[in-house]
């Protein structure tokens, strides 16, 4: 199986701010649409934002527009996920996803889409 390298995660204050990075392998990041969910205890998972490799063009949820930023380092297979004014209620495990099906409207996996193991975001109050 493929499984993608995150780091980034954390515990911080209200109105900190946390980076994420999502490494994959080559043939799972050029031209792909790479994404991050996230989820809470008791809830589903969710999609926070996405990217797709070839042209950046991205997707986010509507609870995290203004605040988060999705990016990517094509010479590193890198995505990142930079989280601004974050809010106790963006307390979740996020998850990098790899070579999705669809990258927007609405983001879908499929059985060829890898994951990252979940790094854990804490937002206190």
């Amino acid at each position: 199986q493929v499984q993608l390298v995150e780091s980034g995660g954390g515990s911080v204050q209200a109105g900190g701010s946390l980076r994420l990075s999502c490494a994959a392998p080559e043939y799972k990041y050029s031209s792909k649409c790479m994404g991050w969910f996230r989820q809470a205890p008791g809830k589903e998972r969710e999609v926070v934002a996405s990217i797709y490799t070839g042209d950046s063009s991205t997707y986010y949820a509507d609870s995290v527009k203004g605040r988060f930023t999705i990016s990517q380092d094509g010479a590193k297979y890198t995505v990142y996920l930079q989280m601004n004014s974050l809010k106790p209620e963006d307390t979740a495990m996020y998850f990098c996803a790899a070579d999705l099906l669809l990258c927007s409207g609405p983001v879908v996996a499929d059985i060829g889409t890898a994951w990252g193991q979940g790094t854990q975001v804490t937002v206190s109050s």
